[in-house]
């Protein structure tokens, strides 16, 4: 892998690359096809390759929560974050793994799956829900995660937000699907976007990264590296800017 933007380099240190800002930061991570469509077959990881999983690692390895919808948790058979010996150095002073957050309204999940039964003590599966959904099944959702209930009828991305900062959770990678960032965009809390370009064109009807009602989130060029033809962007979101309508 090599940096093309904004220097030039054959080497690149990924935790560097892809340090963490002071303070929250709310970063999604989506790989999409040179045409802009976001899965192939109905998987994203049909989009990736070996350097696209390693940033995927680094990115993981860096966060203090992996957040993702419960379609995108269903499709992609999600279990816990598991630790892993290049992690040492970046999870220093943290837990081992950083905890899974769940967004659904509906609790559509399958509670006794390795992503609640299989999770660390200190990596506990969160579900993050709203007032709405069944209150049987958020009894049931607490018997085995953490649950937050951040809104009425639906989830309220910035209340959601603020409570994983409360518990300490300030660095929070999305990772995605498509519907739930452009609730997060809509919300204004999009701090970063890294986007995996795949050397592929798939065509048909796969969503586009955002997937949602319209809005504008300027964001600035940070980096691009390079490796097997597969681009490697990180997109930071420019100071002072904010989403309109």
């Amino acid at each position: 892998m090599r940096l093309i933007h904004p220097e030039t380099s054959a080497e690149v240190d990924l935790a560097r690359a892809y340090a963490y800002p002071a303070g929250p930061c709310l970063r999604i991570n989506m790989v999409a096809s040179a045409d802009g469509g976001t899965w192939l077959k109905g998987l994203s990881g049909e989009l990736s390759g070996r350097g696209d999983r390693h940033v995927f690692w680094v990115l993981r390895g860096l966060a203090d929560v992996v957040l993702a919808g419960a379609a995108t948790v269903r499709a992609e058979g999600y279990g816990p974050a598991r630790p892993r010996p290049s992690w040492r150095g970046l999870r220093e002073g943290r837990p081992a793994a950083p905890p899974v957050a769940v967004i659904t309204r509906g609790l559509d999940l399958d509670l006794s799956g390795p992503l609640f039964a299989e999770a660390e003590p200190y990596a506990r599966t969160i579900v993050i829900t709203c007032e709405a959904a069944p209150r049987e099944r958020r009894e049931e959702a607490a018997r085995h995660a953490d649950v937050i209930v951040a809104g009425d009828e639906r989830v309220d991305p910035a209340l959601a937000m603020r409570e994983l900062t409360e518990r300490g959770l300030t660095r929070v990678l999305c990772e995605g699907g498509p519907r739930v960032n452009a609730q997060l965009a809509a919300a204004d809390l999009v701090d970063e976007l890294c986007l995996t370009v795949s050397p592929v064109l798939i065509g048909g009807d796969a969503a586009r990264v955002l997937d949602g009602p319209s809005s504008l989130t300027r964001l600035r060029l940070a980096h691009v590296l390079e490796d097997e033809g597969f681009l490697f962007t990180r997109y930071v979101r420019r100071p002072g800017e904010s989403v309109s309508p």
